[in-house]
This record gives C-alpha cells, structure tokens and sequence, in this order.
C-alpha cells in the first residue's frame, strides 16, 4: 500500500534545508506506512540526496556528511547496522534539502502625520528604505523499503535559515529528535491510520496542468 505523506508536497515543500541559530525547526513531522512491521528492518545503506541551495548558502558536502552521520547513529542506537548498497540493505536512506531567500524592504515614511526631517530640521526630501534578507530551508529524509522499492519512513524538518555556522550541530539535533518515533509504536500507527484514512485518496490517473 503506498504512503501517503503529511500534505508534503514534493516539489514545492521538497524543500530542506537546514538549520540556523534559531532555538530548533519551526516545523518537524514525521510520516510513515503503518502497515509496516519495522522490526524486520536489520540493515541499511545511504545513497546522499539532492539539493536545490539558493546561491551555495550551505556547503553540499557538509550538508550529505551531517546528515549521513546523524542517520547512522540514530538508526545504529536501534540496533540497525549500515552496509554497502551492494549488500542488499533492507533500508535505503536517501534526503532532499531546498533553501529560498526573500529580500524584504520597508520605507520609512511619514509616522503620526509628521515629516521625516530628513534633511534638515524644517525639510524632507527622500525616503529612507531599509531592507533585508530572509532564508527559508527545509530537510526531508526518506527511509525507503528497498525490498518493496516503497517509502517506509519520512522526517520533514522546515526553520528559517539564520545563521549557516551552526547548521551541522542543528542538523543532527533535530534530525536526533525527529527519530525518537523510531521505530513507531502500535499506538503511532493507529493514530498515523486515522490521519490517512482522512486524506482523498490520490488519482490512478496521472494529472496535468
């Protein structure tokens, strides 16, 4: 049966990318099939991901290491051990990162129906604008059966993107937090049935616009 994900949207929320010096993502959730039984999953292997990074704000190599190492260890703390893709993995680890940048500007006109003074005490003759510029990043991490060649298991991370410096060490704390539903509980699946069985189910027809 194939998973439905959280109204994630692949190409437009696809997007990742990555952390900030913001206390944590504005936004984590997890996704997964529930009628899975994760306990047979032994193995896995990383293949990296792709990134669509507004003008190289993140190094993409760091980015592919952090990710692969926050992985690794959440997924080898629950006893799974990381082989080579030609090991038939029972699990293929894969992740899609995005950042967008908005410049934002703002003028400062007249305030309270008084002029600026701006040139001078009785003049005014310009308006001052200020601007600045907003990063938005999301990370979507894929665990997918490699068997059923069908996602098993989704972490989508979304935050503002303020500060580059500390995105290894943001990555792996959320990538850390996001995996504490690994693997789900029969409590997590009930409640993961619920929310699919209220979503439309997808077209068998492919649709275009």
């Amino acid at each position: 049966m194939p998973i439905q994900v959280r109204s994630i949207s692949l190409l437009g929320v696809l997007a990742i990318l990555l952390l900030c010096s913001a206390p944590g993502f504005a936004k984590l959730d997890v996704d997964f099939n529930p009628n899975l039984d994760f306990t047979k999953y032994k193995t896995f292997t990383y293949i990296g991901g792709v990134e669509h990074l507004t003008m190289l704000q993140v190094n993409p190599n760091l980015l592919r290491d952090t990710v692969h190492q926050a992985v690794a260890r959440e997924l080898t703390k629950r006893g799974l051990t990381e082989v080579n893709r030609d090991q038939n993995p029972d699990l293929v680890i894969r992740y899609i990162a995005e950042s967008n940048s908005q410049l934002n500007y703002a003028g400062d006109d007249d305030y309270g129906g008084y002029s600026k003074f701006t040139v001078d005490w009785w003049a005014t003759s310009y308006t001052l604008w200020f601007t600045s510029t907003t990063r938005d990043g999301s990370l979507m991490i894929d665990l997918i059966d490699a068997k059923r060649r069908d996602l098993a298991w989704r972490l989508f991370l979304q935050q503002k993107i303020l500060n580059v410096d500390k995105l290894p060490e943001k990555i792996s704390n959320e990538i850390a937090d996001g995996f504490k539903s690994y693997p789900p509980t029969e409590k997590d699946k009930e409640e993961i049935r619920k929310e699919h069985a209220k979503r439309p189910k997808p077209s068998k027809d492919p649709q275009f616009q």
